[in-house]
C-alpha cells in the first residue's frame, strides 16, 4: 500500500502494528482502530439527525477544512449540552461511551479515529420519544 484517498477508504490500525486500507464503516466487528475522513456539504452528510456512540474506545474529530458544531448528550441523557463550533485545525475528543452528533456550520473535511466495534446510532426523534 503506497497511496490511499481517505475521502474513499479508510486506514485501519491494528495490533502489532499493521496498516490496512479499506471500506469506511460507521460500525464493525474488529477491535482495530479505523482512521477516516469526510467531506460534508450538508447536515445529511454528517447524520446531523442521529446520535452516535463508541463503547470501544474514545473519537477524536479533527476539522481539516470549515466548521462544525460538536454536540453531546447532557451526562444524565436528558438534553443537550451546549454545542462547541470546531474550526480548521481543530480537534475535539468524545469520550467512549458518550453519545454525540455533529452539525454543520459551513461545509468541511473531517477526519475521525476510533474503534468502530459496537457503534450504535439512535435518531434523535426515537431520543425524544423516548423521554417524553
Amino acid at each position: 500500500m503506497t497511496h490511499v484517498d481517505l475521502f474513499e477508504f479508510a486506514l485501519r490500525l491494528a495490533d502489532g502494528g499493521r496498516i490496512s486500507a479499506g471500506e469506511r464503516r460507521m460500525d464493525g466487528a474488529s477491535a482495530d482502530w479505523q482512521v477516516a475522513a469526510f467531506r460534508v456539504g450538508t447536515d445529511a452528510d454528517l447524520h446531523a439527525d442521529q446520535w452516535e456512540r463508541h463503547p470501544e474506545s474514545d473519537e477524536v474529530v479533527c476539522v481539516w477544512t470549515g466548521a462544525v458544531r460538536m454536540i453531546l448528550r447532557a451526562a444524565d441523557g436528558v438534553g443537550e449540552e451546549p454545542p462547541v463550533t470546531l474550526r480548521s485545525g481543530a480537534a475535539f475528543v468524545v469520550p467512549r461511551g458518550r453519545w454525540h452528533r455533529l452539525e454543520l456550520a459551513e461545509p468541511a473535511d473531517l477526519m475521525s479515529i476510533a474503534q468502530r466495534r459496537g457503534t450504535r446510532l439512535e435518531g434523535r426523534t426515537e431520543t425524544a420519544r423516548g423521554r417524553a
